[in-house]
């Protein structure tokens, strides 16, 4: 179970989702209690990143420990250090590599082992046949051995009924080789799935009311650039600020949105003239770089710089054709020169990608009054 042990891990500006959980790396005879990284992409953070091929030979080699030997050493990295007394524990390299491999399913939005079985155990439950009964059965035995307590989330039956029902009237059930069940206690399982099933067809949709909270579409990242002159088909290259796309906002035309932008940023007259003045939108950065700050600016800059956005994709259709075109993805912006307005590998704050991606919701939002 992922639960809140939420994190992320940066590729190429995409961010990775991930989680952990605690476990031991042997390196060099001793025992080290550190965080095992498990990503969404499959790779496996265990003191470097591996694929979950190379994780398994991690485990079958003893690099991640899963048997701990009496007497053995261990620590905490500059917290405590020990030695193993009596050491217990419940995990195998197969477990261990299971419980990954549900958790990748699990980051992914795909059916684990445990939502695979509860899938096979709807199918008998529609059709009773033996051979429904022993594919729920297998499904049942593939979840990992340390997690098989859980799958019906109910703390005070546990699995009981699950193992009951997969194993049949005079079966044995599962991990408990002694048990046979009997007519009364299939009975009382099959009524317990039935009453499962009123609960979930009766329970109200749990489906957000405007949509999921992320985009699925693949991250469209916007490189960094200088842009000198106006291109045929200039592509994404057309979605940078300092691209040559004038725009006129109140009184003013400006070259560019960086040109504005840079122009609105300085104090007095002649500044904001030189500014407009500049050859590229690098160049009217630089010179907007010499000049005094405009009082406040920092308060107002994402909304001078929305506005610009705007009134560049209002008076540029070809240009809107271009961002609308980018459909629903994260809109990922490279500046070289701020970790505000770009994303930088992860590391900035991309203000202009998220502005991007507010003016194309206005601009479908625009269509859509228009039909």
């Amino acid at each position: 179970m992922i639960g809140n042990r939420l994190t992320h891990r940066t590729a190429d500006g995409v961010r990775i989702p991930g989680t952990w959980r605690h476990a031991f790396i042997c390196n060099g005879g001793s025992y080290f209690l550190t965080d095992l990284f498990i990503y969404a992409d499959g790779l496996v953070d265990c003191w470097e990143l591996v694929t979950l091929e190379e994780f398994e030979e991690k485990l079958r080699c003893g690099w991640v420990a899963t048997s701990l030997p009496e007497g053995g050493r261990a620590s905490a990295h500059h917290l405590a250090s020990w030695t193993f007394g009596t050491p217990d524990s419940r995990l195998t390299p197969d477990l261990l590599l299971a419980e990954v491999r549900d958790t990748v399913d699990e980051l992914n939005g795909r059916p684990d082992s445990t939502a695979r079985c509860l899938t096979a155990v709807d199918v008998f439950m529609a059709d009773r046949t033996e051979e429904n009964r022993a594919a729920a059965r297998a499904a049942y035995l593939e979840i990992p051995e340390t997690v098989r307590l859980y799958a019906l989330g109910d703390m005070d039956r546990k699995d009981r009924p699950l193992k009951v029902l997969v194993a049949g009237p005079g079966g044995r059930i599962p991990d408990e080789s002694a048990a046979v069940v009997s007519q009364r206690e299939y009975d009382a399982a099959v009524a317990y799935f039935e009453e499962l099933e009123e609960w979930r067809a009766k329970a109200p949709a749990r489906v957000p009311a405007d949509g999921p909270a992320e985009s699925f579409a693949p991250a469209v990242k916007i490189y960094h650039s200088y842009p000198q002159r106006a291109l045929e088909d200039p592509g994404k290259q057309g979605l940078r600020n300092d691209y040559p796309a004038p725009i006129t906002v109140g009184d003013a035309t400006y070259p560019s949105v960086a040109h504005a932008y840079w122009a609105r940023s300085v104090a007095g007259p002649e500044a904001r003239a030189a500014v407009v003045a500049a050859e590229s939108g690098a160049k009217a950065r630089a010179v907007a770089a010499e000049a005094p700050r405009r009082e406040g600016w920092e308060q107002v800059r994402t909304a001078v710089m929305a506005r610009l956005l705007r009134a560049k994709f209002e008076q540029h259709p070809d240009l809107a054709a271009v961002l609308l075109a980018t459909g629903d993805a994260t809109v990922l912006y490279d500046d070289a020169d701020s970790g505000f307005w770009g994303d930088n590998g992860g590391r900035g704050r991309n203000w202009t990608g998220r502005l991007l991606e507010l003016v194309r919701a206005e601009l479908l939002a625009g269509e859509a009054l228009v039909d």
